[in-house]
């Protein structure tokens, strides 16, 4: 009986398809039943409290998860194969560190204005995402060689000097905007309505469509630059759109989720353990169970204490690390066997 691991390309990405996208439901479906008020799906039509509480409040956080989870995952399953480096994601990376100091900036200084919709807080984030991962990707580069080892602890340091800027904020600031901040850091999905939402998805879904074109791209850097390019990709091409688009999505999940933790980094390598390496299957994947994931994580945060709300980054790291330890578990035996 042949495993996962030993059918072929097209009939594992379907069978990746199918099985995530079935579990991506079932979670969406127990999270919109579960929460601090249990919602009898019964009564939408004739209950106004209840359509308001499931249209307005739960509805949306479910979507809102699943955004943010799938941008995460991808943005982590496209820096891991660009920098051929199982530990690079978009914290390890410095480019949720940057993001977080934008962020904290525009809310210390109070702006809540729009440009042409676009929230004053969401272009700081993203400024604040580019210049950290433009800051790394310079200091990790000798010429046209990319040093992973520099890479790692170059996105280590900005990171570490991005939570001490974030913290020099909150102490400089307003109580209450101090407040904003901390609360924004730990993670938060709360979100009233679908104006958000749309417009996250103007960013978030053309970022989506461009990771999955360069997935083939990606799958051949992922075994070198040199190899990649005697097979025609065009690496400093590649290069520059990854960055931009992920530097896009971690500034978008960023300013409206907050810092996120170990979404970018476990997601992947759960995907690649379950139906291969091949970035193909890998990014779509990403996709739908970073959004399982975190719709999932979201749940546990709402009602494991309800009616109080736990961190949802806290719970990303308690579910998502022996989660993988179980993945690589299940992998090595199949590997021995």
């Amino acid at each position: 009986m042949q495993t996962a691991l030993q059918l072929a390309p097209s009939t594992r990405f379907w069978r990746a398809l199918v099985l995530l996208t079935a579990a991506l439901i079932l979670f969406a479906l127990g999270a919109l039943y579960a929460g601090g008020q249990r919602i009898d799906l019964a009564h939408l039509r004739s209950d106004q409290l209840t359509r308001v509480l499931f249209f307005r409040l739960r509805l949306p956080r479910v979507v809102m998860a699943a955004l943010v989870g799938s941008s995460l995952a991808v943005a982590g399953a496209a820096l891991q194969a660009l920098f051929r480096n199982p530990l690079a994601d978009p914290a390890t990376l410095g480019v949720s560190g940057g993001g977080a100091v934008g962020a904290s900036i525009a809310i210390a200084l109070g702006l809540q204005q729009r440009i042409s919709g676009v929230p004053l807080v969401f272009l700081f984030a993203f400024a604040g995402s580019m210049a950290a991962f433009l800051i790394v990707h310079r200091i990790s580069r000798t010429g046209s060689l990319m040093l992973p080892g520099a890479l790692l602890l170059a996105g280590v340091v900005v990171n570490l000097i991005a939570s001490a800027a974030v913290l020099t904020i909150q102490y400089i600031t307003d109580p209450s905007r101090a407040l904003e901040i901390l609360r924004w850091i730990i993670g938060s999905l709360d979100v009233v309505g679908f104006d958000v939402i749309w417009r996250m998805l103007v960013f978030l879904v053309p970022c989506w469509l461009v990771l999955l074109a360069f997935s083939r791209d990606l799958h051949l850097l992922a075994m070198g630059e040199d190899t990649a390019g005697s097979l025609g990709v065009n690496v400093q091409r590649c290069e520059t759109w990854i960055h931009l688009v992920c530097s896009l999505l971690v500034g978008v999940t960023v300013a409206v989720g907050g810092s996120i933790a170990f979404v970018g980094l476990i997601v992947p390598h759960a995907v690649r353990l379950l139906f291969g390496e091949d970035l193909r299957i890998v990014l779509p994947g990403s996709l739908l169970l970073g959004a399982a994931f975190l719709i999932a994580a979201d749940t546990a945060a709402r009602t494991i204490l309800a009616p109080n709300e736990l961190p949802v980054g806290a719970i990303t790291a308690l579910l998502g690390g022996p989660a993988f330890l179980w993945l690589l578990y299940r992998r090595q035996r199949y590997s021995a066997l």
